[in-house]
């Protein structure tokens, strides 16, 4: 298998297991006690995992080969990248379907989340950000991923009950056309739990090259807090349990919750009187209490 032409990242994990069932069987030891301890296989020599596998170094040598690599140096260095996606992802069992056991374990997540974002919600710039939206000309908002792509719509939402101009972009070429043409007037709120996409990063960077002012809810000391002019922060906290969606975004739901909030607060009876009209308007159109929800 010839991987001249194969990028730097492909998948040597997949790759392993794919190739498996072909192996002769002293490579299939190697196999074996790769995928046990990735890490450990990466930084071993050559000599140490022919001695680990019981086989020969010129076994592992043949192995390298079949599982598409060039020789073992490059199969090391494919491993040690896989190890750092992290052995969580590698190992481990699923927690029994007890009734409750699953959701109470979601919600202990979801609720430690929730309580360490918190403290970071204190001392963040949320009227100063606020007060930025609201003297902003137009407001886009960037969001790419799954939790991020949501959230960008539902803070568009948000805004808009509030009557302020605002867009929302999950498209990064879409994000990238849309900063070209902002002004000093403009806004862009970006979210991202990592601040790592390099899509959208660039996009925010080629934006406040323009003048728009940069309010992003996204990891502390990230490519794109580095950018921003007001930062909200956006700290995940990941278990090992990944069976279960991130709940970082229940992070990103409450700072932007606080954003929104904060904003029509400080508009004061202008609030007031475009939710009570909103709430008006859908009243006679779907009937409902005093208590319901504007919008389902």
């Amino acid at each position: 298998m010839n991987s001249g032409a194969e990028p730097l990242t492909f998948d040597i994990v997949a790759r392993i297991a794919e190739c498996a069932p072909e192996l002769r069987s002293a490579e299939r030891k190697v196999a074996a006690l790769i995928l046990d301890d990735l890490t450990g296989a990466s930084r071993a020599s050559i000599g140490e995992l022919a001695q680990r596998a019981e086989v020969s170094v010129a076994t592992v040598t043949r192995f390298a080969k079949a599982v598409g690599c060039r020789d073992v140096r490059e199969l090391k260095l494919r491993l040690a990248q896989a190890a750092a996606v992290g052995q969580r992802f590698l190992q481990g069992s699923a927690p029994g379907a007890e009734p409750g056991r699953i959701a109470t374990r979601v919600f202990d997540e979801v609720r430690t989340t929730l309580t360490h974002n918190h403290q970071l919600l204190l001392q963040a710039p949320l009227a100063e950000a606020a007060a930025a939206l609201r003297d902003a000309r137009m407001i886009y908002v960037y969001g790419m991923g799954g939790g991020s792509t949501a959230l960008a719509d539902e803070m568009r939402f948000r805004l808009v009950r509030l009557g302020r101009p605002v867009a929302s972009y999950q498209d990064g070429l879409l994000q990238r056309m849309v900063a070209s043409t902002v002004s000093r007037e403009c806004a862009v709120i970006a979210l991202s739990v990592t601040g790592r996409v390099p899509e959208l990063v660039e996009s925010c960077r080629l934006a406040r090259s323009y003048g728009a002012t940069l309010i992003a809810l996204t990891a502390p000391a990230s490519p794109l807090a580095k950018l921003a002019d007001w930062l909200i922060p956006i700290v995940a906290f990941e278990t090992d349990f990944i069976y279960k969606p991130s709940s970082s975004r229940y992070a990103m739901m409450m700072a932007l919750d606080a954003l929104v909030t904060e904003l029509a607060v400080s508009q004061g009876d202008v609030s007031r009187e475009l939710l009570r009209r909103m709430k008006h308007a859908l009243d006679a159109h779907r009937g409902g209490g005093d208590r319901q929800p504007i919008g389902d």
